[in-house]
């Protein structure tokens, strides 16, 4: 992020106005970030020229809004686009309630002169982070997914769904909200199966680990893999896959599950023998351009991005099990005719700080 308050180095200052250039929007960065308990503040400056607006007001809102639909999909004058979260404001005239000041708004303030009104917005912890999901080749307009906008205009009301607002009387900037890795790393999980097969005595025991729960964009995963076949067949190859799970909730809550990587390996495990090695792979996206519905960071413009980070929260985790009782005569492993075994787990992957 640029330094704003050190003379000695550049200052960038996102600007944004239309012809008319009686407003002007600045903001100082357009990345903010969801520490989970608590977000940067947005925070701003609005140029106005009173002489152009009639007697009008000039308000800011910050909205954050989930587009569900492309635009070549209106066909009836509907909108495929919800606010989950929005807040307006009134910069001009002066209402007297004034932001706390910030090196930021110091900073803008002195950039924009006496014509500028300061604004700021706390968003609730709660919302999503701007992520998005990836386009098909054949898919026009705006991505699916949820975005940040700062929005001023000129109006006579804040909030008058009559009103008509002229596109030069509005400047708006795309922000993102993200979220960095936490300071500390937990022990990578841990997943075991065993299984047999039809016209086998004993089981084949699969177990996979990873060294860590918390993996940066970028850093390859190293996945340990141990197999104890006491069986009389051969284990011919293992395949490695990590899958992609996006929960989307508006009208219901939905899930949708990609495999973002994925691979085979010619190992053999002979028969009564065991297995120990440990796999190196990276989930990019890249390999992952032509997937339709891959989920991705929020992009600014068409600045690169990658696959979207894992969602950290508030959460408490309190193991228990449920499980039915064991019928007499029952075996301790699982038998079955197919031929595969698997077994999964969870892991992060997020931004470093």
């Amino acid at each position: 992020l640029p330094d704003l308050f050190n003379r000695n180095k550049r200052v960038t200052v996102f600007l944004f106005f239309f012809l008319s250039l009686q407003i002007a929007l600045y903001l100082g960065k357009r990345d903010f970030v969801d520490n989970v308990d608590s977000v940067e503040v947005v925070d701003g400056v609005v140029k106005v020229d009173p002489s152009g607006l009639n007697g009008r007001n000039v308000y800011v809102y910050l909205a954050c809004a989930f587009r569900y639909g492309s635009d070549d999909l209106d066909v009836i004058g509907l909108s495929f686009r919800r606010d989950i979260w929005i807040k307006r404001i009134q910069v001009y005239p002066p209402t007297g309630e004034t932001p706390t000041k910030t090196p930021m708004l110091e900073s803008l303030m002195k950039k924009v002169g006496d014509q500028g009104a300061p604004f700021s917005f706390q968003m609730p912890t709660n919302l999503p982070c701007s992520v998005s999901l990836q386009p098909g080749s054949n898919d026009s307009g705006k991505a699916c997914g949820v975005d940040f906008e700062v929005k001023a205009y000129i109006a006579n009301n804040k909030d008058s769904a009559d009103e008509v607002i002229d596109k030069k009387d509005t400047c708006r900037l795309i922000i993102r909200k993200i979220q960095f890795a936490p300071a500390t790393n937990n022990p990578g999980p841990k997943a075991e199966v065993s299984k047999q097969f039809m016209m086998t005595d004993k089981p084949v025991h699969l177990e996979a680990s990873l060294e860590k729960e918390i993996y940066y964009h970028g850093d390859p995963i190293k996945m340990n893999v141990k197999i104890n076949n006491e069986t009389n067949k051969t284990v011919k190859k293992i395949k490695v896959s990590v899958e992609q799970v996006t929960n989307v909730a508006l009208y219901s809550s939905d899930t949708y599950a990609k495999d973002v990587f994925t691979a085979e390996y010619g190992e053999t495990v002979n028969a009564n023998s065991t297995f120990d090695k440990t796999y190196d792979f990276t989930p990019l996206l890249s390999n992952n351009k032509e997937k339709r519905g891959i989920s991705v960071d929020g992009r600014l413009k068409d600045e690169d991005t990658c696959l979207a980070s894992t969602t950290l929260d508030v959460t408490v985790e309190l193991p228990l099990t449920l499980m039915c009782p064991k019928p007499a005569g029952e075996c301790n492993v699982s038998r079955n005719c197919a031929r595969n075994v698997s077994c999964d787990f969870s892991l992060f992957l997020v931004h470093d700080r």
